[in-house]
This record gives C-alpha cells, sequence and structure tokens, in this order.
C-alpha cells in the first residue's frame, strides 16, 4: 500500500487568540470522539534519538526527509502505550504505529530491549514493521529516549479533507525519561506564558470555511517542533 502523508502546518498562538477560532470552529466541527467531557486530554510521549543526535539537528535545520520515534500515552492511561514513527517528506507527514505492553515500555526505556520481546506479542504486519524498524535503529543507531513532551489538547475533527484542527496549551519537557510510566513527573515548561500551539492537519484539501475561520491577521506559520525546543530546555 503506497504511503499516505498529511499536510501539517502550525501556528503559536495566544490564549485569547485560541478561543476567538475555537468559538468559530466550535460551532462547525465535531469534538474529537476520544475527548471526555472537558473536550481536553492530556499526551506524555518519551522522544527517541540517537549517539549523533540525528533526529534532534535534522528537525532544527528542516531537514526535507526525516523521521523520529516516540513512545505515547493519553490521560496517563499506561494500560495503553503506543510507539510511532513519524516520518516527514516535502513537508507532508505520515505516522505508523504499533501497541506496547508496560514490559516492553520499561525495558525500552531501560536499554534491555531484545529481540525475544518484539517477535512475541505485535500480531499485525504493518505493527511488526513499525517495532522491526525500531528494534533494527535501538540496536545499530543506540537510539535511546532523550527527553519526554507533556501538554493539553483539544482536538476537532472534519470529514471534509479528513481536518484534524488541535489546539496544545501548556507544553512541557522533563528529562526524567526513566519516570516516563509515572503519574507524576517533574516538568518544565518551554514556552513564554500565554503561549500555545494550533496544528491544522488535512490530507489534500483544507475547506475554505475552515481556513476563512482561523484568519484573525495575526497567525504567522512556523516550524515549531516540540522534541526540539524541549531538548533545548530540558537537555
Amino acid at each position: 500500500m503506497e504511503r499516505k502523508y498529511r499536510h501539517e502546518i502550525k501556528y503559536i498562538c495566544t490564549e485569547q487568540e485560541l478561543k476567538l477560532i475555537e468559538s468559530r470552529i466550535g460551532t462547525m466541527l465535531k469534538r474529537d470522539p476520544h475527548v471526555g467531557p472537558s473536550g481536553i486530554y492530556t499526551i506524555r510521549s518519551v522522544y527517541f534519538d540517537d549517539y549523533d543526535n540525528t533526529c534532534f539537528y535534522e528537525s532544527e535545520d528542516g531537514v526535507n526527509s526525516r523521521e523520529k520515534f516516540r513512545i505515547r500515552t493519553y490521560n496517563g492511561d499506561t494500560e495503553h502505550i503506543t510507539l510511532e514513527c513519524k516520518q516527514k517528506l516535502n513537508g507532508k507527514n505520515h505516522k505508523d504505529s504499533c501497541p506496547l505492553t508496560k514490559e516492553q515500555c520499561r525495558a525500552i526505556l531501560e536499554g534491555t530491549l531484545c529481540w525475544e520481546q518484539v517477535r512475541q506479542t505485535v500480531a499485525y504486519k504493518d505493527e511488526r514493521k513499525v517495532f522491526h524498524k525500531f528494534f533494527s535503529d535501538y540496536s545499530t543507531r543506540f537510539l535511546r529516549a532523550k527527553v519526554i513532551v507533556s501538554y493539553e489538547r483539544t482536538p476537532f475533527v472534519c470529514e471534509t479533507g479528513n481536518v484534524r484542527i488541535t489546539f496544545d496549551r501548556n507544553i512541557s519537557g522533563s528529562s526524567q525519561v526513566g519516570r516516563f510510566l509515572d503519574r507524576e513527573i517533574i516538568k518544565c515548561p518551554v514556552m513564554p506564558p500565554g503561549q500555545h500551539i494550533l496544528e491544522v492537519k488535512y490530507d489534500e484539501l483544507l475547506p475554505d470555511y475552515l481556513y476563512n475561520a482561523m484568519q484573525i491577521g495575526s497567525l504567522k506559520q512556523t516550524a515549531y517542533s516540540k522534541y526540539v525546543i524541549c531538548r533545548q530546555f530540558c537537555g
């Protein structure tokens, strides 16, 4: 199957700008079905890099073709852990993923993951490819956990164009990568007070009515990377 890449546009916004945009699109779009009554869920990701910090420097330099691995949980739920490989090509993004057990996740964080743990539990072909690729880089490039990125996300979705608009608030980083599965960790805010990230993802089409709803005169597109900024602040 041909790999499908999506557009991804990011903006740095103030709280007032996010509230204005949310008031406009909130009447047009549905909330992501995975959110609770608050309309928000929390995301915690631990990002990986090799001995030479290749992912960090490629992201910082805007290299055209690059990829990075992360492990992610939602709302602190460590019963559902996901390994993701995010790839960028010509300004578009593609993401593959597979589930992890707690034992696999702990082994990865401790640097003790072995082939038997990879081979045993992943059932589906596409998921096997993700885990096998990670294990190859983990073994040959010494891919290891570098930083934790946490934030609160308010997500909206639109079937036309497979659009996803998210407001990411309270972005913080942590160097306590070995405590990724702990309920509480020490975190450091990485953006000035009152600044957040607006992300817009879509396949081939961003409907005009959504584009127009987000035009408030002050938005400027950015190449902001949560991974890079958290590495800069947290080591």
